[in-house]
């Protein structure tokens, strides 16, 4: 069973990798260089945090969530440069996480300040990453207790279970694209 998790977890995350890598989803125009009116807002909905790029295209927003980059929280331009399926935050390529919606994100939406704070790159490390994202490391104990009542095994399997519940979850937190600042 670990074994086909683990392959599960490595297939999902190759594949997230490939589509981020080479991707631009669709909504966004690709092709020839251009800049596009873009702000960069914080989502906070229940215990996720997430970034997203919010594009104006002829009139119409649309929403890009993103890997969470430092560059975002210094972020004060209006403008991203879009060239072919990258997008390019003050010259630093900025992954999707996600597809392109048209209707805004759920949740609470933060808007990234007027002025760059020069402090806040120190709140965006390794541990802030791992407290925000460890938060849904919580379905662990109950992972392990289902897997104890279906398959049995005892203390050993619980610990087990429980250790792999919340590493998939926190990973699952991850992939999607967290935001520490």
């Amino acid at each position: 069973m670990l074994g086909t998790l683990s392959l599960i977890v490595l297939g999902y995350s190759g594949f997230r990798f490939a589509v981020a890598l080479g991707y631009l989803p669709a909504g966004l125009p690709g092709g020839q260089p251009r800049e596009m009116a873009v702000r960069r807002v914080r989502q906070q909905h229940r215990l996720v945090s997430r970034s997203w790029l919010e594009c104006t295209v002829a009139g119409k927003a649309l929403w890009l969530p993103v890997y969470f980059e430092p560059v975002l929280v210094t972020f004060t331009q209006e403008t991203a440069e879009i060239e072919g399926r990258a997008v390019r935050v003050d010259g630093q390529r900025v992954y999707p996480a996600g597809r392109v919606r048209g209707s805004e994100p759920v949740g609470n939406l933060i808007d990234n300040p007027a002025r760059a704070d020069s402090e806040a790159l120190g709140r965006t490390g390794v541990g802030r990453r791992l407290v925000l994202d460890g938060q849904s490391a919580i379905v662990g104990p109950f992972a392990g207790l289902l897997w104890v009542y279906a398959a049995g095994g005892g203390v050993p399997a619980f610990v087990g279970a429980t250790v792999v519940g919340a590493a998939v979850a926190v990973w699952l937190v991850a992939l999607r694209g967290s935001d520490p600042s």
